[in-house]
This record gives structure tokens, C-alpha cells and sequence, in this order.
């Protein structure tokens, strides 16, 4: 039996917490309970098998009402269910269909909630599984870890119109995967795909368990003053660089594959610190070649908060060996930008831009020799396809023989070099 015991400061005197609400969002990899509090809490919990199930007790609570209908059809539970095994304790039991990992803790009010009891139901083996970086095969499609910021519980930034951080963000990212998916030099791979949260280590986990070659993580920013507008493109700092090697050395007898391939499992400390810092320097300049090729092309479609790539500690970059940003696309604060990003027309025109950015970092750092060749797909014109691999329209149709501007859907056509815009 697992025992886990957490005890809040507030004072549990006086009238009972009531227990308002509960939310189950589901995620690939785990389910999130949220119980919604009058108050904070004293709680624990407990595993119990034959069959499995989470116990979990709060001290001096009461139900307000009963708990609402859920959706039980997901791989943990099974059902909810409720008692008092003595006064002035409210039990919640979690009937499983497995057995799981539970991991709990309290939050505080936000913008949307007040206080909340929150239960994670994670599967720990795949979880591990996850963690591993696989080797990456040669000669295959670049992959782009795509990172929609938020999620779930966790709102983000809130728009005057009510405008939803995680809502915009999932949206530029799902147009930012089409534009990609279309490349026939390039993969994406989604670490949120609905509505749900993902820890910030578990995002880099996710895209290293993809193999990803780059990660990009989508946000839109806030500020107490409405006027402040624009974008800004942000990679790791150095700062940030020397604080998670301490943590990634320290932990390097449980890791595996953590740079380009390379175990530091069976390496000296010296050496092992010496790769880190050969690997997350090259990484951070890759990240901010990147990021400036994103720049550029983001200034086509609006302002930038930022002329250059600015640096930070955010955690979900500091993968020592992905190349990764992290891209504000607007600040949902500002009521016009709000206005734009709540159009799918506009979040197209970043997403675009986001991937031209990638496709121009992609030619420099991976340059094709000799003509390639393109299957013309459904909603593809010319235009398009010159843009995408960054060629003039002359140049394209001299190397195809075409006199016209049409293409056919299932035409073949030959892409001259990148750099062939006469």
C-alpha cells in the first residue's frame, strides 16, 4: 500500500470545506481529476488492491451536492464514488480498471477557479518508455515536436473578450502541423492534441520520444498594459543552460541516450559535464539561428515585440540536444491583437510563417542536391508550391517545361535547388 499525506497552513476550524465540483480531463498518458474547494484542504491518500483503487480522505470537507456524470470510458478508471467513514471526513474512492501511479497536490486561484484538489492517474511504465530517446534512422523526414502551450486546467493568458490562451495556441499549432504535414521533407508530431494539461518535463519527453528533430512550443503573451503588442521568439539562455545540466548530470545514472545518441551513464563526471556543454552549446546556437528565421518571417504578418531572439530559462527548452523555441505569438492582452487571434484566417497567416521560418532553416542546414521531386496535392497551386520550397515560380515551371501557372492533382513535378529564385 502506497501512503501520500498533504497538509495545507490554512486553518481547518470552523465550517466544513465544501467540495463544489469535479473535472476529469483526459490525456493521452494520463487523466487529471480536479475537485473544486471552498477553501484549501488537508488530504491523503492511499492504494488499495484486489481490486485496485485510490482512497483518498479530506479532512473537515463536506460534497456540496453529488459528483457530477464523467465519462468513465478512458484506460484508468472505471468509477467515482463517495462516503463519510467518520464525522467531519469526506472519502473519495477511484474504482480502476488498473493499476496506476497517483500523483496529487493543491492549487491556488487563478482568473477562472479558486482553490483545487488535483489528481494525476499516470501509467509509470509508459511513462518511462517515453523518457527514452530512440536512435534516429538516416535519410529520414525532419520531425518537428509541436508544443501548444497550456492546457487543460491551466487556462494560460485570458483576453479581455474571454479569449482562452490554451484554445489559441492549440489552434496555431493544429494549422502549424498542416503546413508542416504538407512538406514532404518534413514531419510534426502534436504533444498536446486536446484539451488537457502536459507537464513541462513531460512536453520535452514527448518530443524526445518522438525523435524530434526541432521543437517549437506556442504561446500568446499578457501584460497588464493593453497598448503592449507584437511577437517574440524565445531560446534557452546560458543561465538556463547551466542550471539543467546540474539536474540532468545529477540524475545521469537513470539516463540513457541523453545527447545525440550518447549515454553519460557510464561516463566520469568531468567528461560527462564536458559533452553536455560541447552538445547544449551547439544547441542553443541552433535554437537561435532557428529562431531568427522564424523572426523574419513572422515580421511579414504584424509587429514584433522583439527585434532579435530574446533568451530565458523556460523549461520546456532545455532539451540538451533539440533545437527548440519557444514563439509568442501575440499578446492576447491587446484588444486587436485578441481580435486577431481569435480568427482562424489570421492564426493561418502565423502558423505559415512559423513553417517558412523551419523551411528556411531547413535549406541552410540541410541542403538538397540536384532536383527533388513533388506530388501535386488537393489545394495546391503553383504559387504555393514555389513558396513551400522557397524557388521562383520562373524557376520552377522552366524545370517542369510548364507554360501556364496550372497543375494537375497527382502531377510530378521536379523542385529545382532552394537557392534557384531567377
Amino acid at each position: 500500500m502506497i501512503l501520500l499525506s498533504l497538509v495545507t497552513s490554512a486553518a481547518l476550524a470552523g465550517s466544513s470545506v465544501s467540495v463544489k465540483n469535479l473535472r476529469m480531463w483526459q490525456a493521452p498518458d494520463h487523466t487529471r481529476l480536479v475537485f473544486d474547494l471552498s477553501r484549501e484542504v488537508s488530504h491523503e491518500l492511499f492504494t488499495l488492491e484486489g481490486p485496485h483503487r485510490i482512497v483518498v480522505d479530506l479532512r473537515g470537507a463536506a460534497l456540496s451536492g453529488g459528483l457530477p456524470e464523467l465519462d468513465f470510458s478512458g484506460p484508468y478508471l472505471r468509477g467515482i464514488r463517495h462516503g463519510t467513514p467518520k464525522p467531519g471526513t469526506l472519502r473519495i474512492v477511484l474504482d480502476l480498471k488498473r493499476k496506476v501511479q497517483p500523483r496529487t497536490f493543491v492549487l491556488k486561484p487563478n482568473e477562472l477557479y479558486g482553490h483545487r484538489l488535483v489528481i494525476d492517474l499516470y501509467d509509470e511504465a509508459q511513462a518511462r518508455k517515453a523518457a527514452i530517446r530512440p536512435p534516429k534512422a538516416k535519410d529520414r523526414k525532419l520531425v518537428i515536436a509541436i508544443d501548444a502551450g497550456h492546457g487543460g486546467e491551466d487556462p494560460g493568458a485570458l483576453g479581455r473578450r474571454g479569449t482562452r490562451e490554451k484554445d489559441i495556441t492549440l489552434a496555431v499549432a493544429s494549422a502549424l502541423k498542416r503546413y508542416i504535414d504538407r512538406d514532404p521533407d518534413m514531419k510534426a508530431v502534436m504533444v498536446r492534441t486536446g484539451d488537457y494539461y502536459v507537464s513541462l518535463r513531460r512536453r520535452t519527453a514527448i518530443a524526445r520520444s518522438q525523435q524530434a528533430d526541432l521543437f517549437v512550443s506556442i504561446h500568446a503573451d499578457a501584460y497588464p498594459k493593453r497598448s503592449v503588442r507584437g511577437s517574440s521568439v524565445y531560446a534557452l539562455s546560458r543561465r538556463g543552460a547551466s542550471s539543467e545540466a546540474a539536474r540532468w548530470l545529477a540524475d545521469k545514472e537513470n539516463a540513457a541516450d541523453l545527447i545525440g545518441g550518447v549515454s553519460l551513464r557510464d561516463k566520469e563526471d568531468l567528461l560527462a559535464k564536458v559533452l553536455w556543454d560541447l552538445s547544449m552549446t551547439k544547441t542553443i546556437s541552433d535554437s537561435l539561428e532557428l529562431g531568427q528565421d522564424v523572426l523574419s518571417e513572422l515580421r511579414r504578418v504584424g509587429s514584433l515585440h522583439r527585434t532579435g531572439v530574446e533568451q530565458a530559462g523556460f523549461a520546456v527548452l532545455k532539451s540538451p540536444d533539440v533545437p527548440s523555441l519557444l514563439v509568442e505569438t501575440a499578446f492576447i492582452s491587446n484588444p486587436k491583437e485578441e481580435k486577431q487571434l481569435r480568427s482562424q484566417r489570421h492564426r493561418d497567416k502565423i502558423a505559415a510563417a512559423i513553417y517558412r521560418g523551419i523551411r528556411r532553416y531547413h535549406d541552410r542546414k540541410r541542403p538538397h542536391a540536384g532536383v527533388r521531386e513533388y506530388v501535386v496535392r488537393k489545394g495546391d497551386s503553383l504559387s504555393m508550391i514555389a513558396l513551400r520550397y522557397r524557388v521562383s515560380i520562373a524557376a520552377l515551371k522552366r524545370a517542369n517545361n510548364l507554360r501556364g501557372d496550372v497543375v494537375r492533382i497527382g502531377q510530378r513535378l521536379k523542385i529545382p535547388r532552394s537557392g534557384d529564385r531567377s
